[in-house]
């Protein structure tokens, strides 16, 4: 099985890969590969998009003339291939994204991207720091976490869902921040599960697992 964790030049990689490695060094779930080979996103068996930055930079970076996107689109929505976005990589699975300037998603998930505004002065921006999910439906790939589980969060911006049966979990952050969306054989998770300690090794390795 070969998990590709597609690299279209939005951040450093290093611990997603070695946290993912680990996972399927432990699971025996083959091989993971951090690429910007349209061909290995092809042929890969799961798909990994990490993201950090602005959703139009990395928007248009995976846009771009590489052919990621392309190949990831149809090994998602043709193939049916597993699929997991982290921080900006789960935002764009959305339909737009408000930051800067109203720009296209991926338009998996029925929800616009918007800035975290907490009308408590108390709450600050960015969202950094442990937080506790709150499971708002089941799923696989949450399969040992728990109500109250905490993972590692840095993002000034969230989805707002306008479909809530897309959200699998959120955070309270003075208002409810969306947390984890999926449908089908998409998954989304705002935090980061590379620095989330046992709850995120333990999501990455049901992820590496999940059979949609």
């Amino acid at each position: 099985m070969l998990t590709a964790i597609i690299d279209y030049e939005s951040g450093n990689l290093h611990s997603c890969q070695k946290a993912f490695e680990r996972m399927a060094t432990e699971t025996d779930a083959g091989t993971v590969i951090v690429t910007t080979d349209p061909d290995v996103v092809a042929r890969a068996d799961r798909i990994v998009l990490p993201g950090d930055g602005a959703f139009p930079a990395c928007a248009t970076a995976l846009r771009g003339d590489s052919g990621l996107y392309n190949a990831m689109v149809e090994a998602v929505e043709v193939k049916a291939r597993p699929f997991l976005g982290i921080c900006v990589g789960m935002q764009l699975m959305a339909r737009k994204g408000h930051e800067y300037t109203e720009t296209d998603g991926l338009g998996w998930i029925d929800g616009e991207v918007m800035h975290i505004a907490p009308k408590e002065r108390s709450f600050k921006v960015p969202h950094m720091g442990w937080n506790d999910l709150v499971l708002n439906h089941p799923h696989p790939v949450l399969a040992g976490i728990e109500t109250g589980d905490h993972v590692y969060f840095v993002h000034s911006y969230q989805i707002r869902m306008a479909d809530l049966t897309q959200r699998i979990a959120h955070v309270d952050y003075a208002e409810e921040i969306t947390a984890i969306v999926g449908r089908d054989n998409m998954l989304g998770l705002q935090f980061h599960p590379e620095k989330s300690s046992e709850n995120g090794l333990r999501m990455i390795a049901n992820f590496l697992g999940w059979k949609p």
